[in-house]
């Protein structure tokens, strides 16, 4: 490795080689990313048939991939698979983890991982839940450990909420932001952990009011979804809550929507529903569902949503006004 392959804080920024420990869904999500970059991935997965598993996903990505646009050089080819995570990590340059949500398991893997990686490669895990600060405990080397937590799927949406923990160093968390924006990812730094991060909270809010909304009689299930889906979801997919509020106060701006909706949006939060999660709540929320997508072919649906999400993606890209 040479010098122009460290960043000043001595972590690496020049990425080949990315190792990719554990390969379900979201694992198998980022080889896709990490391959359609460009770049080198080394896997691993401990349960049968996963080598299998993972290069038949990278196969059924890959035309998605080619639509979105290939980085030069980029191949399914360029996927190696072995056994142990140990041998992932020996010659990487960029570690994303995606193992099971225990954070036995977790310190285990980690306590692994900082052994057998050189100490200047940063450790990223896509975990949901846990907290980098929880996690790097087990590492001789606890400052290279991060979080970077992608959206579902993560080689369609471009969102990873990257986090420090108490004993993270600055220069790993710039290392990451750098190379996740440098393989067309959207990164956000964290400022402090939470549970379930910054996104999975908003959404957890929504969840939260369509629930009892549900629950409550008020709506359907059906209703609910096409509420958002052919509402605010059309504009949330452009920009955020704060920048829609800025653009919908005219030449006043976010001031003058927040003075003129301020007291309906006070209300309305002092009206927001506190639902639990029932047995009752919970089959009204299925049946509900079963009802809306009767006659559907969900793998259709699917192919479709991927479709539009792709050309969406690709459309932001091109919009460069929009942040």
């Amino acid at each position: 490795m040479d010098d122009a392959s460290e960043s000043a804080s001595g972590y690496r920024t020049a990425i080949g080689r990315v190792a990719v420990i554990g390969t379900g869904v979201i694992g198998a999500s980022w080889v896709s990313q990490f391959l359609g970059a460009g770049l080198d991935v080394t896997a691993t997965d401990p349960g049968p048939g996963a080598e299998d598993r993972l290069r038949e996903t990278v196969a059924r990505h890959w035309p998605v991939l080619e639509r979105i646009g290939l980085t030069p050089g980029a191949s399914p080819e360029r996927l190696t698979f072995v056994a142990e995570p140990e041998a992932a990590v020996a010659d990487a340059d960029f570690v994303q983890e995606n193992g099971p949500e225990r954070l036995e398991i977790k310190r285990e893997t980690y306590r692994r991982l900082d052994a057998a990686a050189a100490p200047d490669v940063v450790l990223a895990t896509s975990s949901s839940g846990l907290t980098p600060s929880a996690i790097q405990v087990a590492c001789r080397h606890p400052g290279r450990v991060v979080l970077g937590h992608p959206f579902n799927p993560p080689h369609l949406v471009p969102l990873v909420e990257v986090l420090g923990g108490e004993n993270t160093d600055e220069g790993a968390v710039a290392a990451a932001m750098g190379f996740y924006e440098r393989i067309g990812k959207r990164p956000i730094r964290l400022r402090r952990e939470l549970v379930g991060h910054v996104a999975n909270r908003l959404q957890a809010a929504l969840w939260r009011e369509a629930f009892h909304l549900v629950g409550s009689g008020a709506a359907t299930v059906a209703d609910i979804d096409a509420a958002i889906a052919h509402g605010p979801g059309l504009r949330w997919a452009l920009m955020g809550p704060c920048l829609l509020n800025h653009l919908s106060g005219g030449p006043g701006g976010l001031a003058h929507t927040l003075d003129h909706l301020g007291p309906l949006m006070e209300a309305m939060w002092a009206d927001l529903g506190d639902p639990r999660l029932t047995p009752e709540l919970k089959a009204t929320l299925v049946r509900g569902l079963d009802e809306a997508l009767a006659g559907r072919d969900r793998d259709a649906m699917v192919a479709e949503r991927d479709r539009l999400l792709v050309d969406l993606v690709r459309q932001k890209r091109d919009a460069p006004e929009l942040p």
